[in-house]
């Protein structure tokens, strides 16, 4: 019989454990105010909006950073911020933008299903009696508590709360998760923000004989974005910019507007063509303090010549039908027609306005005498102002005679009584616009075609006289 002999082997089986994944330290919490800006800069369009750009050295931490970056505008657009170091590694991991801000209402909200203290004044004990609250509900800023085991609402008194909770700030804020690769850091930021505008006005005062005038532009700015920027670089643009309508609602302007002094003086504004806009760079920095409206001066110009036309107008469909009396006693308009040339002491691009016009009386007591809106102008063109409606000049227009030459076409003939009150001869200019296919047959005055559709003459009428116009036109409108 045989033996047989095992040796047993013991084996040993090394298994590695689980890897854990490693936690990232917590983040340095840091904080920028307004008080770090070392340049900032800001560009409003006359839509309602601007561009903020900002550049702070704001102390920090090697690593991973939790940075409260302060006093931004509380109208920003969270979604249109750009960050970026000037001057070391810095990679932003989160950015979250906090507008919880700390309210009577929102402290009352945060505090429901927790304790309070209310204070009530008591009259015959001459102070205050405190009493201990839970806060159920908030309804539009009303408590509904539970004192003393009984439910009541409407309770009068101070309330005091043992500390701020941690999600309320003061102000809007942006909020960086970021990896700092240097413990200070030069960092520029730029943001869109809502409750910004400017827009143009001018002053133009004309002299006695309506020949010249002098004229002033301003620019008034308003700032309701939520916060202030002091000595700012300061920029307009002039143009129709596209931007996309925002929600209804979303971040409402302000409202509350306080008016400045007027800035003026040597430094105004330095205007450049950019991109199919333009754009005006004022010389000099300038305090943009919230809830402000500053004027700035954007042109000055004297005795730049003026063109004065008064105006009687036509319509079209008067030669399309019998009418006989058309218009009895018709106002004749007053313009203004300015050339935005060089020549003239002008030539920069005006961006749109309200014009206000003033002429000195007898006694050199300035007047009022008319307003317009004009649009955005380029050099070398034409502005016009209407000014109003003549008082001693007025017109009549009749039809004299009206034959149908077939279903589209006519041969009618007009008469225009203009009459002057005036102790001066006036020039006034008969505006027609026709339509159609037309031929001016006969006529007492010569006539002038101003395009395909219009035709014009210009008639004197002589101081308290009457001047009549006659002429004959053959139309046909399809």
């Amino acid at each position: 019989m045989s033996k047989r002999i095992l040796f047993g082997c013991a084996l040993t089986l090394l298994v590695a454990a689980p890897a854990v994944a490693q936690t990232p330290p917590p983040a340095v919490q840091k904080l920028s105010t307004g008080k770090d800006r070392s340049e900032v800069s800001i560009t409003i369009y006359n839509q309602n909006f601007g561009l903020v750009r900002e550049v702070r050295d704001v102390d920090l931490a090697k690593g991973r950073v939790a940075l409260e970056f302060r006093d931004v505008a509380s109208q920003i657009q969270p979604e249109t911020v750009s960050i970026k170091s000037l001057n070391g590694p810095w990679s932003v991991l989160e950015q979250n933008y906090r507008y919880d801000l700390l309210t009577p209402e929102k402290l009352l909200e945060k505090y429901v299903g927790k304790k309070v203290r209310v204070y009530r004044w008591n009259e015959k004990l001459g102070k205050e009696d405190a009493f201990d609250a839970d806060v159920l509900a908030v309804n539009s800023g009303q408590p509904v508590l539970k004192i003393n085991g009984e439910i009541t609402y409407h309770f009068p008194g101070r309330f005091a709360f043992p500390e701020v909770p941690p999600n309320l700030i003061a102000k809007p804020t942006l909020v960086w998760l970021a990896d700092s690769g240097a413990p200070k850091q030069k960092l520029e930021v730029t943001y869109l923000t809502r409750g910004m505008g400017w827009k143009a006005d001018y002053v133009l005062t004309l002299d006695d004989k309506d020949q010249k005038a002098d004229l002033t532009g301003w620019v008034t700015l308003t700032n309701g974005s939520g916060t202030s920027y002091e000595n700012a670089k300061l920029k307009l643009v002039a143009g129709d910019v596209q931007k996309l309508a925002d929600h209804p609602g979303y971040y409402p302007a302000s409202k509350s507007v306080y008016a400045a002094a007027p800035t003026g003086g040597s430094a105004g504004f330095k205007e450049e063509g950019f991109f199919e806009y333009h754009l005006y760079t004022l010389q000099k920095p300038t305090d943009v303090l919230q809830n402000e409206q500053k004027q700035v001066t954007l042109l000055e110009a004297q005795a730049i010549p003026i063109q004065k036309k008064l105006i009687f107008f036509g319509q079209q469909y008067y030669y399309r039908g019998s009418y006989g009396q058309v218009m009895s006693n018709q106002k004749v308009g007053v313009y203004l027609d300015i050339e935005n040339k060089e020549a003239n002491r002008l030539g920069m691009p005006m961006p749109k306005g309200v014009v206000r016009v003033y002429k000195a009386d007898k006694s050199g007591a300035k007047q009022f005498i008319g307003e317009d809106r004009i649009d955005h102008t380029p050099r070398d063109e034409k502005v016009r102002i209407k000014m109003g409606e003549a008082f001693d000049i007025v017109g009549d227009r009749k039809q004299m005679s009206w034959k149908p030459m077939g279903s589209c076409n006519s041969e009618s003939e007009w008469e225009i009584s203009l009459r002057n009150h005036k102790d001066n001869d006036e020039m006034v200019e008969l505006y027609e616009p026709i339509g159609g296919d037309w031929e001016i047959i006969s006529s007492s005055h010569p006539h002038t075609k101003k395009d395909a559709h219009t035709f014009t003459f210009n008639v004197k009428v002589p101081k308290k006289g009457e001047t009549k116009v006659k002429y004959r036109v053959h139309v046909r409108w399809c």
